[in-house]
């Protein structure tokens, strides 16, 4: 009776039991994602100067919450935060954006990152990661955007990254992979941006690759590819805008269907094993800034074609087996500032590069050479230009330039004398009352009729003779004009097959939009423009000692530029960038600081210009871009991100401000910048121009330690950490103590680490 009576209750208590248990597991799961969460963050050690009342979660530095309180996106970048990441972070399981780039993390990526579903962005750059990339990654079918780059990363690149098909960054460049792309990375049809550069990789690039249709760049230079046939992939991706292939051991040739790439931006094909000759169809590439092929094994001549390339900016052929003449088109690439032809075969003479960006100096022989030297290693070449070259054979011959430019001149000519026929017979038909006076103050050029001030430039520079000629500005030549009221000025003129070029129209008339809605003192002043359909230029005042570039690189005029006035230089060019980037809405990014882009008047005040690249940002989007600016000059994020910030003209400004003080391109003491430990032994008057005597003024010593050290702040390799144009223009202005140690004794590592004193900052900026 007994066993009859309790079995049923033994029974309840058994089912109650289970009841409760799975009650309390329901609760517990409907508890845990904020739990669990609450968990991850306090784990982490993140944030540890916030107490441990995880429920303020939302309101701590790099969080952002939904309306339920769960975190969906942290953005920890640049902040130092050292140690691993720790395997909880896979419990936050809402998070869509996850930023931890430039945080000093050690360690290897956990598996568990696999579980963040929801996440469109993982960005991890720039760290200290080691270990292979989990194959878990692979699960997060939501991300746009992967970003791995400069860390330590090693082992091969997992198949399982091609189930990726939203993605459309793929950074895993500045590591130490290795093993081969793997095919599946061609399921990854929504891929824009592919960056494997500075790499262990090797193999041939796999078939599947040409399945990447919306790809606009692919950069892999630097790794130890092999194959016979990769530009022939490449020539289904016509989206490509810049490839980047240098620095590997490709075979082959270049094929010509690489010309139908009429997005292509730059060309990189260095340092490979390619042969035969280069297509002559690359003339076609109309949008083409940068063309490097240099390093191979080319034959056969430089095919004239190239001078259609008008948006060249930089041209580098060296090291090659190419023979002939150049041609003389390369002197209609007006905008080339780079030019390298060294180590080839070619003979004849150098044709007249006057129209170009190049440097051209005086070789006190009736002989002009550019320096440095472009041409040097091809001993059959004359290093004189041919255009002053005299020699008895050829003296009853027409020079080549006559045949190039006299066609021009007199279509010019043509031209000019059919507008100013139509332009009277217009004029003839208009009532008398609306007929503009030839005699009015042309010195306000607004207030001119344009038809007008046509003729009296016309007038001014003799129908635009070589004779007015003082230069090439980014997409056109400058000459100097005296207005009949005695005023001079400088002519932009955009040249006829620029003008029917929609990109450089499209500069020209983005350069009158800027210029003629903000107003600085230290930017060069716009008087006016014209805007005939076959001869457009910009009016501007004049500079008279011409670019910053040119006047370091003279020896008088380098002089004559003593320390106070390369500080006020340096300055000048601060106040511009503090009024764009926060005193214009929305503000506007220049995007070309660059030597040549700063002109000085006669008292060697600064003055910024070519604003024909400048961006206003939009503060709703991700500003991406495509890479333009001048090589040497360019924020290194831009080659990885290409995302233009504020950020990226302070890396500029640092760039043409070193300059400033070292009388060069500080192209080597930039390539310490990644490992500051090697500046150790650099002392800062070792790097100094030393066309000057070092300063005996304790006050221009202590100046010119203060903006070396903003100099170095501007120039970090972390975008966050360099100081904004307005704080930069803060600490000019701040009061500053004198210097502890001697000026000979301070290294540029002290400077990098921000050892010397900067002073307290004012709070105004007088721009």
């Amino acid at each position: 009776m007994v066993s009859s009576f309790t079995h049923p209750i033994i029974l309840g208590l058994l089912w109650a039991t289970i009841l409760i248990s799975i009650a309390t597991s329901m609760s517990t799961a409907e508890q845990s994602p904020l739990e669990s969460e609450a968990k991850a963050v306090l784990e982490s050690g993140w944030w540890n100067g916030y107490s441990n009342d995880t429920s303020q979660r939302c309101k701590w530095p790099g969080i952002s919450c939904n309306f339920a309180g769960i975190i969906t996106e942290i953005d920890l970048s640049d902040r130092g935060l050292g140690g691993n990441i720790p395997p909880g972070i896979g419990d936050l399981s809402a998070l869509e954006y996850l930023d931890l780039s430039n945080c000093d993390l050690s360690g290897e990526l956990p598996t568990s990152l696999g579980n963040l579903s929801l996440l469109h962005f993982l960005g991890l750059s720039r760290n200290y990661i080691h270990g292979p990339i989990p194959s878990a990654l692979g699960q997060l079918t939501n991300l746009r955007t992967l970003s791995l780059a400069g860390n330590q990363i090693n082992g091969s690149i997992p198949s399982a990254l091609g189930q990726l098909t939203n993605l459309q960054i793929l950074n895993l460049a500045y590591n130490q992979l290795e093993g081969s792309i793997p095919s599946a990375l061609g399921q990854l049809t929504n891929l824009q941006y592919l960056y494997l550069y500075d790499n262990q990789l090797e193999g041939s690039i796999p078939q599947e690759i040409e399945k990447l249709k919306n790809l606009r760049v692919l950069a892999i230079t630097n790794n130890s590819f092999i194959g016979h046939d990769i530009p022939l992939l490449l020539c289904h991706l016509t989206k490509l805008e810049h490839i980047n292939l240098g620095l590997n051991q490709f075979t082959g040739s270049i094929p010509s269907c690489l010309c139908n790439l009429e997005a292509l931006f730059s060309l990189y094909l260095s340092q490979n094993r390619l042969i035969g000759s280069i297509p002559s169809c690359v003339g076609n590439l109309y949008n083409l800034t940068f063309l490097d092929l240099h390093s191979n094994q080319l034959q056969g001549s430089i095919p004239s074609d190239i001078g259609n390339l008008e948006a060249l900016i930089s041209l580098d052929l060296s090291q090659n087996r190419l023979n002939g003449s150049i041609p003389s088109q390369i002197a209609m690439l007006h905008r080339l500032s780079e030019l390298n032809l060294t180590f080839n075969q070619l003979s004849g003479y150098v044709p007249n590069l006057y129209a170009t960006k190049l440097l051209i100096v005086d070789n006190s022989n009736d002989c002009y050479k550019i320096y440095p030297d472009p041409f040097e290693g091809n001993k059959a070449l004359s290093p004189c230009m041919n255009s002053l070259v005299t020699n008895n054979a050829t003296n009853n011959k027409s020079p080549p330039y006559i045949k190039i430019c006299l066609p021009i001149a007199i279509f010019y000519t043509f031209s000019i004398l059919g507008c100013l026929f139509f332009s009277r017979v217009k004029a003839n038909n208009k009532p008398a009352g609306g007929r503009p006076t030839k005699n009015g103050d042309i010195c306000s050029i607004w207030n001119y009729d344009g038809k007008i001030a046509y003729e009296d430039i016309i007038a001014a520079t003799e129908d635009f003779d070589f004779r007015y000629c003082i230069g090439v500005g980014g997409y056109g030549s400058v000459y100097r004009a005296q207005l009949p009221c005695g005023k001079v000025v400088a002519l932009k003129k955009l040249h006829r097959l620029e003008a029917e070029n929609p990109a450089f129209d499209k500069s020209f008339r983005n350069e009158i939009k800027f210029l003629t809605e903000i107003r600085h003192r230290n930017i060069v002043k716009l008087h006016g423009f014209c805007l005939h359909r076959r001869s457009m230029f910009l009016i501007y005042e004049y500079m008279e000692k011409g670019s910053l570039f040119y006047n370091l690189r003279d020896e008088v005029e380098a002089v004559e530029m003593d320390w106070t006035k390369r500080i006020e230089i340096i300055k000048g060019m601060a106040h511009v960038l503090s009024y764009l980037h926060h005193d214009c809405t929305p503000p506007i990014v220049h995007r070309d600081i660059s030597s040549n882009n700063v002109l000085l008047n006669s008292s060697f005040q600064a003055f910024v210009a070519d604003f024909g690249t400048a961006r206003m940002l939009d503060l709703d989007s991700s500003n991406h871009t495509i890479l333009v600016g001048t090589r040497g000059y360019i924020a290194p994020e831009l080659a990885y991100t290409m995302v233009v910030t504020e950020k990226c003209d302070v890396y500029s400004f640092g760039v043409v401000a070193l300059e400033t003080l070292m009388g060069k391109h500080p192209e080597e003491v930039l390539s310490w910048l990644p490992s500051p430990s090697s500046l150790v032994n650099t002392k800062l008057i070792d790097v100094l121009d030393n066309c000057l005597p070092l300063p005996t003024s304790q006050l221009v010593a202590q100046n010119l330690v203060h903006v070396a050290t903003l100099i170095f702040a501007c120039l970090n390799q972390r975008p966050k950490l360099r100081p904004t144009m307005k704080e930069v223009c803060k600490e000019f202005l701040s009061r500053q103590t004198s210097l502890n140690v001697p000026l000979r004794m301070i290294s540029l590592f002290q400077l990098v680490k921000h050892e010397m004193h900067i002073g307290e900052s004012s709070d105004t900026c007088n721009v």
